[in-house]
């Protein structure tokens, strides 16, 4: 199904969002982020502070932006698979969106600096567990649709789609705190592999 063309308008909306968010991403690594104002930012983008509220509410938005639109793309992901595919299986192949953005080599040591400012500060750490948990009812709802239990009294899918997402916040943790010593992917497949369905 093709879709229609964005409007210019939201086109350059999103090219000055994404910009801004490589912006703030170099001055929290810089300067942490407690320490960087949004006066710091929007002086760095060369607006003002009105117009960097236009694009994003706060410092915590900026940050935690790019997990408002992933939970959807894990479900489209997760509806491309093949029907006869086990669900875990599908799963872990539609992870592979989130696999492919840790171990891009374009992100490199900026956004593995982000990634443990978000675990390490609180408010993010708590933030970003909580985008976590609106990811994991879009695969839900999927995930239901794909097994047909459709029975919000039926706990096995969720139990299914929690388990996966375990694993990936656990994965997440341990290539943080091990400094990427093994690829995202291996560590993922290691965490899946613990606990995979029999």
């Amino acid at each position: 199904m093709k879709r229609d063309p964005l409007p210019v308008r939201e086109r350059t909306r999103r090219v000055v969002r994404d910009e801004l968010t490589q912006l703030a991403k170099d001055l929290f690594v810089e300067k942490g982020y407690d320490e960087t104002t949004i006066d710091d930012l929007a002086a760095a983008a060369g607006m003002s502070k009105r117009t960097f509220f236009r694009y994003f509410a706060s410092k915590e938005e900026l940050v935690m932006g790019k997990y408002e639109v992933l939970g959807e793309q894990l479900a489209e992901d997760l509806a491309a698979r093949p029907a006869d595919e086990p669900i875990w299986a599908s799963l872990r192949q539609m992870f592979g969106r989130v696999v492919e953005y840790f171990e891009s080599e374009v992100r490199g040591a900026t956004a593995v600096a982000m990634e443990n400012i978000v675990r390490d500060h609180p408010t993010l750490n708590a933030s970003y567990l909580e985008r976590v948990s609106r990811m994991q009812e879009l695969v839900l709802d999927q995930a239901r649709t794909r097994t047909g239990q459709q029975d919000p009294a039926d706990p096995r899918t969720p139990a299914i789609v929690g388990a996966a997402f375990s694993c990936l916040i656990a994965a997440w943790t341990t290539w943080l705190t091990s400094n990427q010593a093994q690829p995202f992917g291996d560590l993922l497949d290691q965490a899946m592999d613990a606990i995979r369905p029999t």
